[in-house]
């Protein structure tokens, strides 16, 4: 017989260990987490970055490929292009976010196309929105925080608003349900009304 290779595990962790620990932020620490980020030294930027992450579900690659030309302010319309072959999405955007992104394309004094440039006058890289995010978060004491985590609070923010499965499957761009069904599966409003 051929050599066998043994597939058990001497590892003693939970048959669950796979499943992920609590990696989103409730209502009140995206509140600090803004607060925070408004007081860096780009605190009109950051706070838009952050809050556009945030509402919209955005992974860094979508949010640094952000254009100008994405944000129909006319319109109050926000053009998602997703990535890893998500569903790409136009999205409201609320009257606040609105003044926000107003404001800070005011502050610009640059004609360069990308939603969100640096200091240098080139586009936001996955680093630099590491840092501007682990920074806020230091400033709100909030421990670390990782750009990602910003995509799972919305989905289970909008879980939690009782939204079903579909939409918020269509608002975050997944084509495949169970990657949605992470948000829909532990959301607390579930569970409202059982005792």
């Amino acid at each position: 017989m051929a050599d066998r290779r043994n597939v058990k595990s001497d590892d003693d962790r939970a048959a669950d260990a796979h499943e992920r620990g609590r990696d989103y932020l409730g209502p009140m620490q995206i509140d600090r987490l803004l607060a925070a980020a408004r007081k860096g030294r780009h605190g009109i930027r950051d706070h838009l970055l952050v809050l556009m992450m945030y509402r919209h579900g955005l992974r860094v690659s979508e949010a640094i490929a952000l254009r100008r030309a994405d944000a129909d302010l006319a319109q109050s319309r926000l053009w998602i292009a997703r990535l890893k072959n998500g569903l790409s999405v136009e999205h409201p955007v609320a009257g606040d976010e609105l003044r926000a992104l107003r404001r800070w394309l005011a502050a610009r004094d640059d004609v360069l196309p990308w939603l969100f440039v640096s200091e240098r006058r080139q586009p936001l890289t996955r680093q630099a929105v590491n840092y501007i995010i682990g920074a806020a978060a230091k400033r709100a004491r909030l421990g670390p925080v990782h750009p990602h985590m910003l995509r799972h609070s919305c989905g289970f923010a909008l879980a939690n608003r009782g939204y079903d499965l579909r939409l918020i499957q269509d608002y975050l761009g997944h084509r495949d349900p169970r990657h949605t069904v992470h948000y829909t599966r532990t959301a607390a409003s579930r569970f409202n009304g059982l005792w």
